[in-house]
């Protein structure tokens, strides 16, 4: 586990998903903890921006998070993914261009390809279904809310205001 990803304040998730280690916490309080909990905090935020339609929010939660992560990890494949996820759907949406929004989803296939179905929450088998039946017809997309923890959430003023503070950065 590295430093810069660490936050004991991320809550736990609902189940047993894979980044979530059961075992004692790194401060000695049990219960379980994040592997990366920044990972964590961004996706909540990410994909609840994207399920409320604010595409660009969302895609900017999974990108900012992205950097902390080498080429080759399951957690930068994970988080590019979602980048091209989210920007597919800002393409679709927004501009109307499903030729980038197909390109977009592509890539983010590639990029799930291997990544557990169930990582940090998010349920990547129904978002790569989902991909597949866009490139197919794009209005498959179309009122498309991401799995989190078994639920689809919506987004809160959190969730802009973290977007918003990347925006602004450090």
């Amino acid at each position: 586990m590295d430093d810069h990803t660490r936050d004991p304040s991320v809550a736990p998730p609902l189940g047993d998903p894979t980044g979530w280690n059961t075992a004692e916490g790194a401060d000695g309080t049990g219960g379980g903890y994040w592997e990366h909990a920044t990972l964590r905090r961004a996706t909540e935020h990410g994909v609840r921006l994207f399920n409320a339609g604010a595409y660009h929010e969302s895609h900017d939660c999974f990108e900012d998070e992205w950097y902390n992560y080498g080429s080759g990890t399951a957690e930068s494949a994970f988080l590019h993914g979602m980048v091209q996820v989210a920007a597919g759907a800002y393409k679709h949406v927004d501009f109307e261009n499903d030729d980038g929004m197909r390109s977009l989803f592509e890539t983010a296939l590639q990029y799930l390809h291997g990544v557990p179905d169930d990582f940090y929450g998010v349920d990547l088998d129904d978002i790569r279904e989902r991909l597949r039946a866009a490139l197919r017809d794009p209005a498959a997309i179309d009122g498309w809310r991401i799995r989190l923890d078994g639920a689809r959430p919506g987004a809160y003023p959190a969730d802009y205001a973290y977007a918003e503070a990347l925006e602004q950065g450090p």
